[in-house]
């Protein structure tokens, strides 16, 4: 038998919907920096990739000439064709700065790129003349 006070309950309480804000909450602020960092990591296969093509084209240039090019030479999306004497391009949206530093035995080149995301650490990868890629700054990490 009902009473005529019972009233059938429908909604949430509250405290319930405050939990809920508060478990997603948690969540986020787990999930955000993870985002960034893969997103970061993303970015990062801009250099890698770049720094890949300058080696092939670096060896095979020492090939034909008997000596690494490009000595002090840079290539950004400012100046796309930096390195263009050795056939690569850089895009018009490169995030990172290439360099150059060559001699006839050897030849380091370099990305650098500082707004890879929204803090200050500044991303840097290295590839020398025995094809050996190298993070000396990670912004990923950060």
């Amino acid at each position: 038998m009902l009473s005529k006070f019972h009233r059938s309950q429908k909604g949430f309480t509250l405290i319930e919907l405050m939990i809920v804000v508060v478990i997603i909450g948690i969540l986020a602020a787990l999930a955000i920096p993870r985002f960034m960092r893969a997103t970061t990591k993303s970015k990062q296969s801009e250099a890698k990739n770049i720094l890949k093509q300058v080696y092939a084209m670096e060896r095979a240039y020492r090939q034909e000439y008997d000596t690494y090019w490009g000595n002090g030479t840079t290539a950004s999306a400012a100046a796309p064709t930096g390195f263009a004497r050795i056939g690569v391009d850089i895009m018009s949206t490169a995030r990172y700065t290439f360099s150059l530093v060559a001699a006839a035995n050897t030849f380091t080149a370099t990305a650098t790129s500082g707004i890879l995301d929204d803090d200050a650490t500044v991303d840097t990868w290295t590839m020398d003349h025995n094809g050996v890629l190298t993070n000396t700054s990670d912004d990923a990490t950060n």
